[in-house]
């Protein structure tokens, strides 16, 4: 499947900054083309690609006062899916800062009582945040963590992960966030998703439906929206100002949710 991808950052830098963006396609992937420039007030700007965990591939600015835009276009053709280890797994079966799955561990537990099979329990999760949650824009907060998008029965995309990945965590199955771009998303955006170690590989959790989970594609992975910003000031002031993403695929796929689905 062919995917283009595109991403633009307008930041009003109001004190010399440091900032590190996660918007490029993660190394799992090849790419036809691919193009990332900073400029501010217009000059060109360097970057440096750091590597991160799980192949994610982070940029670092250092920007002066000024108006500052970042752009990234790719076209992805292909790549291999992820793979996990037996530590990483295990990482991903702890409680995080948006994850709390210490506290929603009798919830899981009372909620997904009786039912057999780790693809069986992702199914059922999945469906239950779905249904319990309302897909709100603006509704919550930056800090908010899987504990509190519950109380309030509505968040975004990444709240919809942060709730899943506890509950799965919560019933011993190891689960992660994956920042992604997402053709046919409405509207378009950076999404968020889950990912959950089933039957010998991650599979996608989409609670919010909002996408076809086999067009996306991977920027960051992390165990939770901490790992997986676009966007990190390290030091200095910088204000966002506008940002448009678009993520298009030559062929939509179908979604079956009945089935296990790996990002690729």
């Amino acid at each position: 499947m062919k995917r283009d991808v595109t991403s633009r950052i307008a930041l009003n830098v109001a004190e010399p900054a440091e900032l590190v963006f996660a918007i490029a396609a993660s190394g799992h992937y090849i790419t036809e083309a691919e193009s990332l420039t900073a400029t501010v007030d217009g000059t060109p700007l360097r970057i440096e690609e750091l590597a991160d965990a799980h192949e994610t591939r982070l940029h670092r600015v250092m920007a002066p006062a000024g108006e500052f835009v970042i752009t990234y276009r790719a076209t992805v053709t292909g790549g291999e899916t992820a793979r996990g280890d037996d530590v990483e797994r295990l990482v991903c079966l702890r409680q995080s800062r948006y994850a709390e799955s210490d506290a929603l561990a009798p919830t899981a537990a009372a909620e997904f009582r009786g039912i057999d099979g780790a693809a069986e329990l992702l199914a059922a999760v999945s469906s239950w945040v779905g249904t319990r949650l309302s897909y709100v824009p603006g509704s919550s907060l930056s800090t908010d963590g899987a504990v509190r998008t519950l109380l309030a029965r509505k968040g975004v995309c990444r709240d919809y992960a942060h709730l899943c990945i506890a509950l799965l965590r919560g019933l011993g199955i190891p689960a992660r966030m994956v920042a992604v771009y997402a053709p046919g998303l409405t509207p378009m955006d950076f999404h968020a998703v889950a990912e959950a170690w089933i039957d010998g590989a991650w599979r996608v959790v989409d609670a919010t439906t909002l996408a076809p989970r086999p067009s996306l594609v991977r920027i960051a992975t992390g165990r939770d929206a901490a790992d997986t910003a676009f966007l990190t000031v390290v030091s200095g002031r910088a204000d966002l100002v506008d940002m448009a993403v678009t993520a298009t695929a030559d062929a939509l796929p179908d979604d079956d949710l009945t089935q296990l689905v790996s990002i690729a």
